[in-house]
Formats: C-alpha cells, structure tokens, sequence
C-alpha cells in the first residue's frame, strides 16, 4: 500500500481487526520510509457496479460519493455513526445483490430514501429534496402530504 505522506510504496501492516459488524477489515499502516502511521479499509466487492445516470452518462458506483450525500442529509441529526455505516453498507449489498452490473442512478436513490426513512424524518426529507429537485415550497407541501409527514415540517420550522 502506497504511503498517503511520502508516496513510498511499501508499508507495513501494525494491526489489523474486523470492523462494522465484519463487513470490513481495518488495518493499522506504518510507512517505514517517513515513519508516517495511516489506516485502511479493505471490504469485500462482489461486482463492479456502473450508474447510468438520467443524462445517459454511465460512471463507476463510488461507495464514497453515496457516503457524502448521505452525510449532507444526516447533517447536525443525533444520528450514531456505526448506524449510517451499516446504512450504507446494506445500500451497496443491496445493490451488488441486485445482479446487475449497470444500475440506474433512481435505483440508488429509491434505495437511499427507503433507509433513511427508517432511519430519522428530517434527513429522509432533506435527501428527497436533493433527489427530487424540490423547486419552491409547494414541491415540499404535497411531498410531505404523500408521505405523511407534515408533523416533521411543523418539528423543523
């Protein structure tokens, strides 16, 4: 593993242990060059996944593109950090499981939605405004009013 410091190419494994619920293995790195210290997740990809995005444009699935929309949505909530880490692990096997290598980028946002729904009211909506493309307030009135969430409106303001 290249040193994120110095550029070296080698490094040298100092511990290593499972993490979020064994979906992942965490590795403690030294480079032996700049004696720098850094940290890696390896994690287990079934397929490569490409999103075909509304445009027609196709780009590969980044797990850490999904992880910062989901960040923005989930801004300032009291929400733990392990829960939306195992939210977005389940997204990704969900999709790998799909078994399709070329998703529609609705597929990813339908998925998102039906976890953060389940997860807190407010970063449910403000995700679904994004994903919507909520225009002016009455987009947000009659999303509310389908979801059955106007009690979230009234806890917000």
């Amino acid at each position: 593993m290249r040193c994120p410091f110095c550029g070296h190419l080698e490094s040298q494994v100092k511990d290593s242990r499972p993490s979020e619920d064994g979906a992942a293995i965490r590795r403690r790195r030294l480079c032996p060059e700049c004696g720098g210290r850094f940290t890696t997740f390896e994690r287990v990809q079934l397929r490569e996944l490409t999103i075909l995005k509304r445009s027609g444009r196709r780009t590969p699935f980044e797990r850490d593109k999904l992880a910062r929309s989901i960040a923005v949505a989930i801004r300032k909530r009291p929400i733990d950090p392990d829960r939306v880490e195992r939210m977005i692990s389940s997204i990704v096997r969900q999709l790998e499981s799909m078994g399709e290598t070329e998703l529609p980028s609705s597929a990813v946002g339908e998925l998102v939605m039906t976890q953060l729904k389940a997860l807190d009211d407010v970063a449910y909506v403000r995700y679904a405004s994004v994903y919507r493309d909520f225009r002016e307030t009455q987009d947000f009135a009659k999303f509310l009013g389908d979801e059955g969430l106007a009690e979230v409106a009234e806890d917000e303001a």
